[in-house]
């Protein structure tokens, strides 16, 4: 407080004595009048000569003269000016210091000490020992060091944007010109140490001997050291000839000059590759290539892979980003390979592709209308062409999604179009459906009143519905050979494979209030559907090859089928408490469920039969679709459907805490019931041939179980197939057969973090890239580098994890020659840890177990070690078809993440 009272003393003296200097003073004259009514009043102006001598001093207030047009009194009054000091500032200066402050009137200075905080318009300056000098506008800073020379507080500058560590600091507050003397300053991710540098704009600086790092320390473990420098504030900087050193020994590599861009962001520029050896392909420079930013939404990259034995591969990759519009990104790739040379039997050439994209639109740019795509689609041997990655192989199964959505604004429907693809990998078969369609009248109430007035009506609350969908699709073998080997052309091909299908439904259903005391709900329905096809399919028994030969007719064909049903459900709740234990009560919730349905047969004459063995044994069959009717030969049905579903609940007493906040729930069983149904029309065989259980829970907030099962409650023959007979008739109790099922079971354990702040700070880092634009197209290719290189990416905060996941699964298929039924089973562990051997190494490894087969479909393994700034890596993969090492050594920053020392080396066979 003293010290703004002295500035300020001090700023009125000088203007005072500024103002004495020049001798302007000017008062007007006062005219006065009898009368008191005001007068109107009109502004004139200066003379020329006045005002050109006005424009020459300072004034505090505009000069007014007042006239008067009659006898009113008038008034003329003048301002008191003064001319502006030469060392008058453009704005206070305001400064506090913990210990003490000397001001110096003579020698117009103010010296501060302590711990001290001086600012001035965007500056800031923070130091122990702080002079002013008013008459040259310098305010000079100082460090304060112990008796060993090392420094206790060093003097802090910001002014806008820029930040600087400095053991001296010489700052003109006029001009913003300023010399510091060992400066650090950091521009985004990089480090700027200089032993002298010149600040002479406030945007420009010059730095003598300095050293460029990513090394947030004092003493970096490398640098870039350059004799001198030209740096604009997070923008970029200029060097001369610069080399680099490691701890601080110097290498003998000089670069004739240095280009470092500071901004964040993106930037167009080529990409270094990476040198690798191969057995196959030989020597090979990985991931050369170039990548263009467009504009602040678009950026392209193109890459290529190019090797001594004639393998290459092309990539090219764009992403694009609008805030509160669209984001999204396309790639598309291409590798030629091939094995062996010409000439050598075993010689085999293969070209393979894939396509990616992913696009979304936020839902504020265009209410009601919705557009996404996720694509990937390409060779069913393309992921077994990318070597070194050891999960790509297995992933068989490719999907692709675009869908357009239009929903109108206070109108009861909507539409829905959209294209699909799925692949195959392992067998080679793919199957594309476009366009497909669907519109959608959601529910009216045709008898509900406009006005309605006291209860609705129960005829009011029937509701009508309309859904229309069609599809198209046609499949192909990407392994065949067309127009050759007595295989089709490829076009004819997809002509005969070629099906469109419509299907018309229309729903009513009835809210009828809940009956016995609002415990049962009871939902009536009626529904009708009528489907369109382009073909027919038929099965014949060919005697001659003792095989089912399979028929298939063009043209239009309805289906029609209608249902009405009745169901009724309800929730029943039961508790058991406990007495004397930190279990207070466990509560079991059932929902049983009971329906009556039936369902007339419109198309008796699409049934049909055929032979399928040679024991003469006959299915039935609906030709509109080529679907098997089993134990019946009618689609006629009259039906009571019944299930339950259950839940159990805990409440318990935790150690943790007292009162009411000790009081926890915990969910022992989120889900575990069966449905089945009886068919009263059939005349034999009433029961559902599947009966389907199923279990959810999660146990310790940490296990996650699923698990399904089907059981069969009839007898089978020697051949597999149902007989009209329970399971548990004929002297032996037995629930029934199970026919399929499945348990899933995974879990994921980790330590905590070492540095919880740390944690923080790193999710909240990557939100906000992930949030930015500007930064979208990076974070989006780090994210794939990481997937593909997941070992160069580790977290030495969390000191082990462990994640398990196992799942069986089993089914009985119908033998493709109908002879009877076979299981399969599958089975498969995956394995994925890391632990800390010591706070710098860490341990860490993937795997995926085959159970059926009894083998390691892949294993992974690396060791990491932290170099503070740096990060070493060794990776292996020793198991399957393609093997490789690899060895990498690189900075942490993004920023330099091409400045590595890469090693790779790939085998391939068994």
């Amino acid at each position: 407080m003293l010290g703004v009272i002295l500035v300020g003393l001090i700023y009125t003296q000088a203007c005072i004595t500024a103002a004495r200097a020049t001798s302007v003073y000017r008062f007007s004259d006062l005219l006065t009048s009898a009368d008191t009514v005001p007068a109107k009043a009109k502004r004139v102006p200066l003379p020329a000569a006045e005002l050109s001598r006005s424009q020459q001093i300072d004034t505090l207030t505009p000069i007014v003269r007042l006239t008067a047009e009659d006898s009113i009194s008038r008034v003329q009054t003048d301002t008191f000016r003064f001319k502006r000091s030469r060392d008058t500032l453009d704005a206070p200066v305001k400064y506090q210091a913990t210990d003490s402050a000397v001001v110096l009137v003579r020698k117009k200075k103010v010296i501060l000490y302590g711990k001290t905080n001086t600012a001035y318009t965007d500056m800031t300056l923070s130091a122990p020992k702080v002079e002013l000098d008013q008459q040259t506008q310098v305010v000079t800073a100082v460090r304060s060091v112990d008796s060993t020379g090392a420094t206790l507080d060093a003097a802090v500058f910001k002014t806008g944007e820029t930040e600087m560590t400095n053991d001296t600091i010489l700052y003109n507050f006029r001009t913003q010109l300023g010399v510091t003397k060992k400066t650090y300053t950091k521009q985004g991710e990089m480090l700027v140490i200089g032993e002298q540098a010149k600040k002479v704009s406030p945007t420009t600086t010059f730095i003598k001997e300095a050293r460029f790092t990513t090394c947030m320390l004092d003493e970096p473990h490398f640098a870039f050291v350059s004799g001198k420098m030209k740096m604009i504030n997070q923008q970029l900087a200029v060097s001369g000839p610069a080399h680099p050193e490691f701890e601080g020994v110097p290498v003998p590599i000089y670069l004739p000059f240095g280009f470092y861009p500071l901004n964040q962001g993106r930037h167009s520029g080529l990409m270094r590759p990476n040198f690798m050896t191969d057995e196959l392909r030989g020597l090979g420079l990985q991931g050369i290539g170039y990548y263009r930013v467009i504009n602040d939404y678009w950026d392209a990259q193109l890459t290529a892979d190019l090797f001594s034995y004639g393998e290459w591969a092309a990539s090219a990759r764009t992403t694009y980003r609008r805030r509160y519009r669209y984001n999204g990104g396309f790639g598309l790739d291409f590798r030629s390979s091939k094995q062996n040379f010409k000439g050598d039997p075993d010689f085999n050439k293969t070209r393979v592709f894939n396509i990616s994209w992913s696009h979304a639109v936020d839902g504020r740019a265009r209410p009601g209308v919705t557009f996404s795509a996720n694509v990937n689609a390409g060779s069913t041997k393309y992921n077994r062409s990318i070597p070194g990655n050891a999960v790509l192989p297995f992933q068989n199964m490719l999907g692709s999604s675009i869908t357009f959505a239009k929903t109108w604004k206070n109108k009861p429907y909507n539409l829905s179009l959209s294209a699909n693809h799925n692949q195959n990998n392992n067998i080679g078969l793919i199957n594309i459906s476009l366009p497909n369609g669907a519109f959608t009248l959601n529910n009216i109430y045709p008898f509900e009143r406009k006005n309605a007035a006291g209860a609705s009506r129960w005829y009011e609350k029937l509701a009508i519905g309309y859904n229309v969908t069609f599809s198209n699709s046609i499949s192909f073998y990407d392994t065949l050979t067309y127009g050759r080997n007595g295989v089709k052309p490829f076009l004819q091909y997809i002509r005969d494979t070629a099906q469109w299908m419509a299907n018309h439904s229309l729903p009513i259903a009835l809210a009828l209030p809940p009956i016995l005391g609002g415990r049962v709900i009871v939902s009536p329905g009626i529904s009708y559907n009528q489907s369109w096809i382009q073909r027919v399919t038929r099965y014949s028994w060919n005697a001659s090859q003792k095989k089912v030969d399979t028929l298939t007719q063009k043209g239009l064909f309805i289906d029609q089928r209608a249902s009405v049903s009745l169901g009724f459900n309800t929730a029943l709740y039961g508790m058991y408490q406990f007495k004397r234990s930190r279990v207070m009560a466990i509560r079991h919730i059932m929902r049983p469920q009971i329906a009556l349905s039936y369902t007339p047969d419109f198309n008796k004459s699409r049934i049909l039969s055929t032979q399928v063995d040679t024991t003469g044994r006959v299915l039935y069959y609906n030709d509109m679709g080529g679907q098997f009717l089993y134990n019946t030969s009618t689609r006629r049905s009259g039906s009571i459907q019944f299930g339950l579903d259950n839940n159990l609940e805990m409440k318990y007493r935790s150690k943790k805490d007292t009162g009411k906040a000790a009081i926890k729930k915990m969910m022992l069983i989120d889900g575990f019931g069966f449905s089945a149904s009886y068919d009263l029309l059939r005349d034999s065989m009433n029961l559902s041939r599947e009966i389907p259980f199923y279990l959810r829970t999660t146990l310790f907030d940490k296990i996650n179980i699923n698990a399904s099962t089907s059981l069969n409650p009839y007898q089978t023959d020697k051949n597999g197939f149902e007989i009209n007979k329970y399971a548990w008739q004929g002297g032996k109790f037995k629930l029934g057969r199970i026919s399929s099922g499945s348990v899933a079971i995974g879990t994921n354990f980790q330590s905590k973090p070492k540095d919880s702040k740390k944690e923080e700070l790193r999710k909240k880092q990557m939100q906000e890239r992930l949030n930015d634009p500007l930064l979208q197209g990076d974070q989006q290719r780090l994210l794939e580098y990481m997937q593909q290189n997941p070992n160069e990416f580790v977290d030495f905060n969390i000191q082990w994890q462990l994640n398990l996941s196992y799942s069986l699964s089993f089914f009985s298929r119908l033998r493709p020659d109908f002879s009877g039924y076979e299981k399969e089973y599958n089975s498969g562990l995956n394995l994925a840890g890391s632990f800390n051997l010591t706070p710098k190494w860490k341990l860490s490894g993937s795997a995926s177990i085959d159970m059926t087969a009894g083998n390691v479909q892949y294993l992974t393994m690396s060791i990491n070690r932290d170099l503070h700034c740096w990060q070493l890596s060794i990776n292996v993969i020793p198991v399957g078809f393609t093997r490789s090492f690899n060895f990498t050594i690189s900075p942490k920053s993004s920023l330099l993440q091409d400045l590595r020392i890469n090693r790779t080396r790939f085998f391939t066979g068994f």
